[in-house]
């Protein structure tokens, strides 16, 4: 099984990096290593009903299991203890990461309400790029009718190049909206 947005970085990206940057050995070329999709879930010690919930349908979403992420310090704010279960966070790589982009660029994203473009400015220094998404019923995989509450997620793209701009283009080639400033 092929993936489109693999065929789209070996056929279209791979040529016009190389000729943006004018790489010489096509092991420079930048390319997406891996995705990382987290939702931070602050009633998760509360009500364990809400944490399955947000599990099942983070499993959904990404084809695989989430892995339970527990509070590194106590914030008595926050009602915190270390060791606290507080949200969940998938990683995807290989064609799971591919499948899930394509999906995330082609059905999710334009499903999102008033939505004109995604910044162009989030990326931290180091050529990976962080996006959150309001609610999870975004994904056709989701059943709206049985969403008991909406939650959000942080979708993290992590690439192998070293600057923003290298990072920027890669993804914009591989079909990322833009909104231009």
């Amino acid at each position: 099984m092929t993936v489109r947005v693999l065929d789209r970085y070996r056929d279209e990206a791979v040529p016009a990096l190389k000729r943006r940057f004018r790489y010489k050995n096509v092991h420079a070329i930048p390319k997406l290593m891996k995705i990382v999709i987290s939702m931070g879930i602050g009633d998760a010690q509360q009500d364990q009903a809400k944490l399955d919930a947000a599990s099942a349908q983070l499993g959904q979403i990404s084809g695989q299991r989430p892995v339970v992420t527990l509070a590194k310090k106590s914030v008595s704010n926050f009602k915190i203890r270390e060791g606290n279960k507080v949200g969940l966070k998938v990683t995807l790589r290989g064609a799971r990461m591919y499948e899930f982009f394509d999906r995330l660029i082609s059905l999710a994203i334009p499903r999102a309400r008033d939505f004109r473009g995604l910044s162009p400015s989030s990326f931290d220094g180091r050529g990976n790029y962080n996006m959150g998404l309001v609610e999870q019923t975004v994904f056709p995989e989701v059943d709206s009718a049985t969403v008991t509450f909406t939650q959000g997620m942080n979708i993290v793209f992590e690439t192998s190049a070293r600057t923003d701009e290298e990072a920027r283009e890669l993804l914009s080639v591989l079909g990322m909206p833009f909104r231009s400033n």
